[in-house]
């Protein structure tokens, strides 16, 4: 009976260390500019801006924020995704990133100046980024649609490094934006069979010209402003890059990915240690279980004594 009531005692604490175990995170979006998932993940300091609450109540799966992949593509992007719906990649689970707003949080960039992309990886993969820029006359008050891309993309780039859990490229932004305009990122994977979809709402400005007269070629910076409930519905949340602060912190947002690929992320591992703590006490009373004997042997006297009888009983 003891023996039964801990590996009970161990079954219910490994059910209970499994249950209590984080989600796996999977795969990966944009973190710089920061994309609209990203923007809108729960805990995130954007969660309470309209925009980010008008997607989730349209249908966006932010808690998945790092999953818009779509499978068997084939770089046929402009053929399978339809328009209206290039920032979901057609999935209706996150329908909500698609709605035509101009308040939705963005990072301010220099238009024309070199620029350090950051795509935040939660699984890495093999593959190709493509990212294109929306052209001169984009409204985002419509629906982002393929003619509101340029044809080819402004950076191309094929396995590039992971560096603090990012993948890094380096490029040049396009010349000649102003005012708000937007990202669009494809990452073709070579690994799988998936391709991802993100958009990334960005606010140019002009580069300062210095005394010289020339333009002055200047990194990005960002601005911090929230746009708040009680803000104009259209006033843009103009955003500090939330790259290094989104690496530091993915790992505890609370992802819920669709992939059943899981990897453990920070603070996974003390999970990882109580579960096996709970299987060693199970094999521990399995192999106590086994080497104990079925039935004690023949003649042997079982030492309970027969109270109604006085005397001792024999096996």
């Amino acid at each position: 009976m003891a023996v039964r009531r801990t590996f009970a005692a161990a079954a219910v604490a490994a059910a209970t260390v499994a249950l209590a175990a984080p989600p796996a995170y999977a795969h990966g979006a944009p973190t710089d500019p920061l994309s609209r998932a990203a923007a809108c993940r729960p805990g995130g300091p954007h969660a309470a801006t309209p925009a980010c609450r008008a997607a989730v109540s349209a249908g966006a799966a932010v808690r998945e924020w790092d999953n818009i992949r779509v499978a068997r593509i084939d770089g046929r992007d402009r053929q399978r995704i339809p328009d209206g719906e290039l920032c979901s990649g057609g999935l209706s689970a996150y329908q909500g990133l698609d709605l035509a707003r101009s308040d939705w949080p963005a990072t301010e960039l220099t238009a024309g100046a070199k620029f350090t992309f950051r795509y935040r990886t939660t699984i890495p993969h093999r593959g190709t980024f493509r990212l294109y820029s929306t052209v001169d006359d984009y409204d985002p008050k419509r629906r982002l649609t393929w003619v509101d891309l340029e044809a080819e993309p402004f950076l191309t780039a094929t396995d590039p490094p992971i560096r603090d859990g990012a993948y890094t490229m380096t490029g040049r932004l396009p010349a000649g934006r102003a005012g708000r305009h937007l990202i669009y990122t494809i990452w073709q994977n070579s690994d799988t069979q998936d391709t991802y979809y993100s958009c990334s709402d960005v606010i140019y400005r002009e580069a300062a010209a210095p005394r010289g007269g020339a333009a002055a070629e200047k990194p990005a910076t960002t601005a911090a402003a929230s746009a708040g409930e009680s803000g104009p519905a259209d006033a843009p949340e103009v955003l500090a890059a939330d790259a290094g602060t989104l690496g530091e912190t993915v790992g505890g947002a609370p992802g819920v990915p669709v992939s059943s690929v899981s990897r453990l992320g920070p603070g996974g591992w003390p999970v990882a240690a109580g579960v096996a703590v709970a299987l060693v006490v199970l094999l521990a009373a399995l192999v106590v279980r086994l080497r104990r004997p079925a039935t004690p042997p023949p003649g042997r006297p079982c030492g309970v004594r027969n109270h109604r009888a006085g005397r001792r009983r024999v096996w």
